[in-house]
């Protein structure tokens, strides 16, 4: 994963310039290329966009596209590699900056996590009921862990979903939760799991900093991992915010922390936050604990229907990866497309995004797990 230098003729490219070219490249190619655009992405690029949505969605949504050659993921790095896990084998997944990683997903790394799985399995009296799950803001190496150990993928939104599924097929089932410890902590404690039932594995200390007893006592394992966004949120601007007004809703994601979540009103995914507020009555009041891009086109489209939503925090609160996609990178990657569509034996595609065929086959069987629980739930 590495961006090569911007060439200097589209550092200089005026805005108007960028968008026309970008406009031009996706009339010319038609239904043979689709643009995806996730919620945290600037409104300039959305306006692109032929859908918007979370990573997972957008994922199917290209997969579903079957005259799209091409699938250009605006969002970051684990994002286009699902999109490729997912993809028919015709289909190209290309991200418009190599750069645009997730600090979540790169905290878990694969080597740690086959240290920790031994150990655990060392420890646990019935090693064979250790369950590996991962949250989809993972790379393709971890769901490929997790899809050759029995596990599977979870999203924010189904959770709980996949959490009922394996403690009701075995009530003594260990879960082994990778990398996001806020949302499994949350999602889990909304179930009834007991706090000093869910033990932090810290891949920095020797063994997780995690003794034996700890480990056999435990119902869920959770990987010492955070979104930076989402740890910006804090129980005291929910309270200076009760003060101020106590009839505003506080609506927060769970990758927050577990006190956050506690103290707020709701607790939901992207999808789940919007459904809500969507759903909310006129003249209400709302604070929301995510990612500013969104929340500011949430606010937008809510003022219309006289509900008020804002930010819970004064923080800047926006994705720096996803910053990293701009009208200069998404012209560059659409004129390389354009010109490699002309002539592909001449001009190669940049930035194309392409998982390796073991790992791919086994993070399939994690996603493919998911989604057959997920719709066994409807």
């Amino acid at each position: 994963m590495f961006q090569v230098p911007l060439p200097e003729k589209y550092q200089q490219l005026g805005r108007d310039e960028a968008v026309d070219r970008i406009a031009q490249c996706q009339q010319q190619l038609g239904d043979r290329m689709v643009i995806l655009g996730h919620h945290y992405q600037r409104d300039e690029i959305i306006q692109f966009a032929d859908f918007t949505g979370d990573s997972l969605k957008l994922s199917q949504i290209a997969a579903q596209q079957k005259n799209a050659e091409f699938i250009v993921f605006c969002g970051v790095h684990f994002m286009a590699e699902s999109a490729d896990i997912l993809a028919e084998p015709y289909q190209k997944v290309l991200l418009p900056h190599m750069d645009a990683g997730c600090g979540l997903a790169e905290m878990a790394d694969i080597g740690q996590v086959e240290q920790c799985w031994h150990y655990l399995q060392q420890n646990l009296p019935h090693p064979e009921k250790l369950v590996p799950v991962t949250y989809v803001n993972s790379t393709a190496a971890i769901k490929a862990f997790c899809g050759n150990h029995g596990g599977l993928c979870c999203t924010s939104s189904n959770c709980r979903v996949i959490f009922e599924a394996l403690w009701k097929n075995d009530p003594e089932t260990v879960i082994l939760f990778l990398p996001d410890q806020h949302l499994g902590r949350n999602i889990a404690y909304k179930m009834g799991k007991k706090l000093d039932r869910m033990a932090l594995w810290k891949p920095q200390k020797p063994n997780g900093s995690l003794s034996p007893e700890q480990i056999k006592n435990a119902d869920i394992v959770l990987w010492d991992g955070f979104c930076c966004i989402h740890q910006e949120f804090s129980v005291e601007q929910i309270k200076s915010a009760r003060a101020k007004n106590p009839q505003v809703k506080v609506i927060v994601h769970p990758e927050c922390s577990f006190e956050v979540a506690q103290a707020a009103d709701y607790l939901g995914s992207t999808e789940q936050i919007i459904k809500t507020v969507g759903a909310a009555k006129p003249g209400s009041r709302w604070l929301v604990g995510t990612e500013r891009r969104l929340v500011e086109r949430l606010a937008r489209k809510m003022m219309v229907e006289n509900i008020h939503v804002e930010l819970l925090t004064d923080t800047r609160c926006i994705c720096k990866t996803m910053n990293l996609i701009d009208l200069e990178h998404l012209a560059w990657l659409m004129d390389n497309l354009r010109q490699h569509c002309q002539d592909p034996e001449a001009v190669p595609l940049v930035n194309q995004v392409s998982v390796d065929e073991d790992p791919k086959r086994y993070a399939k069987v994690a996603l493919d797990k998911m989604l057959d629980i997920t719709a066994s739930t409807k």
